[in-house]
């Protein structure tokens, strides 16, 4: 059967987003999001390894035994993140030093084990690796957003310390949101984690209920049909 790629592209982003849907990977998401820079280079860095280990699985699915499917995706998914890891030790390694032990957890990030075993193992290359992209696209998506809530209401600021992953050109990105802000520690605490993440998940679930309510509410401008009753 054909993959049907624009759902895959809206499960990833939206309908099944596995940050706000599947909550998996919650672990890293809330514990590095204390600013937006975080958020992305964790984000990057999953989407990365989701990709790789999509397509990997994808390519050599019907090659691998059942019985032992799930060490063989772990050791694929372990790779890719030994190689994400050196990679960010080589280019970016003062923002590794801070996400610290969130990048080799990677390899147990339920989400990427999830779309290796239910989706790449049983799907073409090409729909694998979007399926990969689109989900870590998505959790990239939630990490920006709780981590851009962190940071403008904790520290008053946006995109600070950017030239971390972004080197010199991001000296400049710096956005001041206060003056003078005295901080609000609550929000970069782990408790303001979780209030910011159940935040996001309440405004998802209003924005489905609305979609569904209008896509069942009748239309009230609808003229009634006229049945003709003969006798």
């Amino acid at each position: 059967m054909a993959a049907d790629y624009k759902k895959i592209t809206h499960d990833g982003l939206w309908g099944n987003n596995p940050a706000l849907v599947q909550l998996l990977g919650l672990c890293p998401l809330l514990a590095v999001t204390g600013s937006v820079v975080n958020a992305i280079g964790l984000g990057l860095a999953s989407t990365l390894v989701l990709m790789g280990s999509n397509l990997t699985v994808s390519a050599f699915r019907k090659f691998v035994p059942d019985a032992v499917r799930l060490p063989i995706f772990v050791m694929i998914i372990a790779s890719f993140v030994t190689a994400i890891e050196l990679l960010m030790k080589a280019f970016t390694y003062e923002l590794y030093l801070i996400l610290g032990i969130f990048i080799p957890l990677i390899v147990t990030n339920c989400a990427i084990m999830g779309r290796a075993d239910a989706f790449a193992c049983k799907n073409p290359v090409k729909a694998s690796l979007l399926d990969g992209f689109m989900m870590g696209l998505g959790f990239t998506a939630v990490l920006v957003v709780l981590g851009a809530m962190r940071e403008s209401l904790g520290l008053g600021t946006l995109f600070s310390d950017m030239h971390l992953l972004f080197g010199p050109m991001a000296e400049g990105w710096k956005i001041t949101l206060i003056e003078d802000y005295p901080g609000f520690l609550f929000a970069i605490l782990p408790p303001g984690a979780f209030v910011g993440m159940g935040l996001i998940i309440a405004l998802k679930n209003i924005i489905d209920a609305r979609i569904k309510a209008r896509k069942v509410e009748p239309d009230v401008g609808a003229r009634p049909e006229r049945v003709r009753v003969t006798g």
